[in-house]
């Protein structure tokens, strides 16, 4: 088990007129290889206790350790199928009791990523997967998959790496945990391209290939929706306000809903043929928008590279 204490302690407790606030309580889950350890690493840098490979059975324990001390630091811990006495029965009866106290707010993040991936990361950095004994790699990250995926229901957020390095996974976490260190609601713009995929871990897709292609212009192809002669060519097509108002308008209707549901965050994710052009336009301008109404946003673009 490894512990690591935060060396950030400002503006980390609660003064004695706020008493009441819950305390953070982030368990880290998932895959092995998915980047629990570079998640964890991003709360430490947060102002966040971290432990890692907790014994599912010191759970409870470890959250009352600081006896009720109003400046006790928020908490991640690493939990996932690697622990002592890890079932997903027994984490579950666990995480619910820890729900049910009012002086804790426990938010689960699940860290996930494809099996080749999965499979990739552990060849080039030549780690023993945690359940190899008497299997192959690909077999033990199927076991350990099946494990897990009964642990998903309690989740209150995936995080796919896939397509991510750590400095993304740092970004997004620290995006989402900072300040009061209550995820509140974050929202994640996402580009991608259909060619590679959809997203695994998007909550809402948008397909905007019908807007014109700048790829058939060709002084327009190499470059990005992120320049501004891309942007001003999908913005000139006949569809693109009337998509964008109707788009705005029901995510003012729906955010307010699903910060009442509790909902920490919210990946949309924007799909065109490459990736490069519509799509990015597209969330960055979305992006733009929801971020001046005081929305923390991430923005993300899958397969494009940007300088």
């Amino acid at each position: 088990m490894t512990v690591k204490q935060s060396q950030t302690s400002e503006n980390m407790g609660n003064d004695k007129s706020d008493t009441h606030t819950p305390r953070s309580i982030v368990i880290v889950t998932g895959l092995s290889g998915a980047g629990k350890s570079s998640a964890l690493t991003a709360f430490e840098d947060t102002g966040y206790h971290t432990v890692d490979n907790l014994p599912l059975n010191m759970l409870t324990s470890l959250v009352d350790m600081d006896g009720g001390d109003e400046k006790a630091l928020p908490l991640a811990v690493g939990i996932d199928s690697r622990a002592l006495h890890f079932s997903p029965k027994g984490f579950e009866a666990i995480v619910k009791t820890l729900r049910c106290r009012n002086d804790l707010a426990v938010h689960i993040l699940f860290l996930d990523a494809s099996d080749d991936v999965l499979i990739k990361r552990f060849s080039e950095t030549r780690r023993r997967h945690p359940l190899t004994s008497g299997h192959n790699l690909r077999a033990a990250i199927k076991s350990e998959r099946v494990t897990m995926s009964a642990v998903r229901p309690l989740v209150d957020g995936i995080l796919d790496t896939s397509t991510r390095n750590s400095t993304d996974t740092r970004r997004i976490i620290q995006k989402r945990f900072s300040g009061k260190h209550s995820p509140g609601l974050v929202i994640t713009f996402m580009s991608f391209g259909y060619a590679a995929g959809v997203p695994r871990d998007a909550d809402l897709v948008f397909d905007v290939r019908f807007l014109r292609n700048p790829h058939y212009d060709d002084k327009l192809r190499n470059q990005t929706g992120r320049d501004k002669a891309v942007a001003n060519y999908v913005r000139a097509d006949i569809g693109y306000n009337d998509f964008m108002a109707k788009l705005i308008d029901m995510l003012e209707f729906l955010l307010p809903r699903y910060r009442e549901e509790g909902k920490s965050y919210l990946t949309l994710a924007f799909g065109c043929t490459g990736g490069r052009h519509r799509s990015v336009a597209v969330a960055e301008a979305v992006a733009q928008k929801i971020a001046l109404d005081g929305i923390a946003v991430n923005l993300f673009h899958r397969d494009t590279v940007l300088e």
